[in-house]
Formats: structure tokens, sequence, C-alpha cells
């Protein structure tokens, strides 16, 4: 699963907001803050509100703030609010161009973006900014640096 830029520019702008709320903040704060290109920001802005996960003021003293705390708002809201659905579409895109050998790749795909769904929504604004994250993205990355690819991995070393 790749995250896009949109969706990695949102989650960026999400935590500056956080970070520097619970009043307005300013586009040109998060713009500046993340090196990230305005009008793309803006745009991204506008879909947030939208999604209902931002709450915009017009005006010299406007800006935006969450709507609601950095607990209760998950990296896969921002990121579903900005991109297509994370999980379900790759398979019910390409499963009727696997056969064969390959039928059944699609349950492979979707798991892998369940999976991914799954530890997005378990992960907060508030457990990035404080760099408390979820076990379970800590034991993902930790067995990423250790070389696991996943269970079948666990497997293998332990049969060895």
């Amino acid at each position: 699963m790749q995250i896009s830029a949109k969706a990695d520019y949102a989650a960026r702008a999400m935590l500056e907001i956080a970070l520097h709320g619970p009043g307005l903040v300013k586009a040109s704060l998060l713009i500046s803050h993340q090196d990230m290109p305005a009008q793309f920001v803006k745009a991204i802005l506008s879909e947030l509100r939208h999604a209902g996960l931002l709450i915009s003021h017009r005006g010299a003293g406007g800006g935006y703030t969450l709507a609601a705390p950095p607990s209760k708002i998950t990296i896969g809201a921002i990121v579903r609010a900005v991109d297509a659905p994370l999980s379900g579409a790759r398979e019910s895109r390409y499963e009727a161009d696997y056969q064969g050998a390959a039928q059944h790749l699609p349950l492979v795909w979707s798991a892998l973006e369940t999976d991914a769904q799954r530890l997005l929504d378990e992960t907060t604004l508030a457990q990035v900014l404080a760099g408390q994250l979820p076990p379970r993205v800590l034991r993902t990355v930790n067995a990423g640096r250790r070389g696991e690819v996943g269970p079948a991995s666990a497997a293998a070393s332990s049969s060895a």
C-alpha cells in the first residue's frame, strides 16, 4: 500500500493544527512549518473541512481548528477524507482479471489493505504527536527493521 502525497500532506497539516490548537491555526503556518505547496494544501484543507475533520473560520483572525480532540481523530479518517477508500478497492477492481495460478492473489491484496486500514484506524493524531504509537504500529516497525516480513518469516526462523 502506498500513501499518496495528498494523504501525507493532509496528515501533516492535521498534526500541525493539533499541535498549535485548540485555537485557530492559519494555513500559512501549516505551509511554512511543513514546507508544503500552498495551493495544494488549501485544497486539502477544504476536503478535510467537508469531511467534518476541520472547522474553518474566515476573516483576518480566521484559520482552522480540529472538529474533535486529537485523541478522537485517526490517521485512517484523514487518509479516507482525501483519498479513495483504503481497502476493498483493489479486490473489486482486479478480481475478474485474476485467473488460474493467480486467482487467489486478490485475497492477499485485500488482506494487506485491510491490515493497513486497521493500523491507520488505531493511530490517532494525539498518539503521533506524543510519539506514543499503538503497540501494533511499533511491532510492525520493529519487525521491518529486523527484516521480518510477517508470520511466515517467524515460522521459518523458528523451524531453522
